[in-house]
């Protein structure tokens, strides 16, 4: 197990990719297409490993903090494990499958309401999704 990447919300995209991209010497990568289509945003590379993604803000409120972190994404093994034990455990998750990767990945809240992103290397089968 080890940290896949954080997720920024930010109120201005550019300026916070760049400000990244200088201070740390990351480079930009294309996202998947699935993801380009659902919101705009950046994904930001140390070496070859992901380490920011960047999205809009939401706007105000309690769950729409402006700059906020929102979800951190943690690499995993062990994908049909993972999923029966939160099937086991009663915990609500949504899925990702992004075949451009080959990952596969479930998003779900601690009791506290804070988002993980659990990233599996699985290949994607595009004919059925278990």
């Amino acid at each position: 197990m080890h940290l896949d990447h954080v997720t920024l919300r930010t109120r201005d995209l550019a300026t916070t990719r760049e400000f990244l991209i200088q201070i740390l010497d990351l480079e930009e990568r294309d996202r998947p297409k699935q993801i380009q289509r659902l919101v705009p945003g950046h994904w930001l590379y140390a070496d070859d490993q992901p380490l920011f993604h960047l999205i809009p803000s939401r706007g105000n409120g309690p769950d729409m903090s402006a700059e906020a972190i929102d979800h951190v994404g943690i690499h995993l093994d062990g994908y049909d494990e993972f999923r029966s034990k939160l099937d086991g455990l009663d915990v609500p998750y949504s899925l990702m499958d992004l075949p451009e990767l080959d990952e596969r990945r479930v998003f779900f809240r601690t009791p506290g309401g804070p988002l993980l992103e659990a990233v599996f290397n699985k290949p994607v089968n595009t004919e059925s999704h278990s």
